[in-house]
């Protein structure tokens, strides 16, 4: 009996630094579905620049708020290490005053003590321990006096720090406020459009998802698969040759620009998509109709009303 041997199906290793390039010269690739393929890449590709438009619209008020918000916190930090400069400069001037009220005392001692001495010994022993305590406080006062201007300067910068932080809290609360309206706006969208984005991304081969997403953050407006316009790569504008135009329009392989590394496809994704789509731009060109019929009759009675006033 001949035993039936099980046929194990390999996928395809994901490369790390997988690009189209590669994906173009590689035999693995069924060749039936992939006009599927590119229409589930180039779908993706819309969605997600739908999504970049509303991070677009966004502007950098996210980086301005991070910023804003690293910029407090270093506000705070100095404000911190001020406050416990000042605390530290106003206890060594108290102690100092300490010292000052000490030598005062100490002073007044040895006085009296050399008014009642017996021999010299003892009163230049007594003077010189006057004149030792009345060089101390001297000394305690002149660094009182230099701690004190010190001691001004830093509670000058530790106000202006405070007001500074102050406007920088009102700032940020307005551009958190700004933020959160736009956000607020789009964010019913944006989780559609991600949704769905994660939904086509399901759906494709995960080596062209490699390849997709390498290609997108390289590229400077995002844009990894575009479509060919007017003979030319919708990425780059470079013209594209005749043949190569053909292969794109047949939808059977992948088909790379070979200036910017860019997928491209056939325009007629578009208009396939536009056919099965609802016509929903037509109360706009009513409108336009309108607005043309309108700027006709102007244009009648403009020159109606210049014959009047000559007459």
């Amino acid at each position: 009996m001949a035993t039936k041997q099980a046929i194990k199906t390999v996928s395809p290793k994901v490369v790390k630094g997988e690009t189209f390039v590669s994906l173009q010269i590689s035999k693995n690739l069924d060749p039936d579905s992939m006009e599927k393929k590119l229409k589930l890449l180039y779908e993706l590709q819309k969605t997600d620049s739908r999504i970049d438009k509303i991070y677009m619209l966004r502007g950098e008020l996210p980086l301005e708020v991070q910023d804003l918000e690293d910029e407090i916190l270093g506000h705070k930090a100095k404000i911190a290490s001020l406050a416990k400069e000042v605390k530290d400069i106003e206890a060594f001037i108290a102690s100092k005053k300490q010292d000052i009220v000490g030598a005062k005392a100490a002073i007044k001692k040895y006085e009296q003590q050399r008014n009642n001495v017996k021999n010299n010994r003892e009163f230049d022993s007594l003077s010189k321990e006057i004149e030792y305590q009345e060089l101390d406080s001297q000394l305690s006062e002149k660094k009182i006096a230099d701690n004190t201007k010190i001691l001004v300067e830093r509670k000058e910068i530790y106000n202006a720090e405070i007001t500074e932080l102050t406007g920088r809290q009102e700032d940020l609360a307005n551009k958190k406020k700004e933020l959160d309206g736009i956000v607020k706006e789009t964010e019913r969208e944006e989780k559609d459009l991600l949704k769905q984005s994660e939904e086509i991304q399901s759906q494709i081969d995960p080596r062209m998802l490699a390849a997709y997403e390498k290609v997108r953050s390289n590229a400077r407006n995002k844009m990894a698969v575009v479509k060919v316009v007017r003979g030319a790569c919708g990425g780059c504008f470079n013209k594209i040759p005749p043949q190569r135009q053909i292969d794109i329009e047949s939808s059977k392989r992948i088909i790379v620009c070979e200036y910017c590394g860019r997928i491209l496809v056939s325009e007629k994704f578009d208009e396939e998509e536009g056919k099965s789509a609802p016509k929903a731009e037509a109360p706009i060109a009513k409108e336009v109709k309108k607005s043309t019929k309108t700027s006709a009759k102007e244009a009648e009675t403009k020159p109606a009303a210049k014959k009047a006033t000559k007459k």
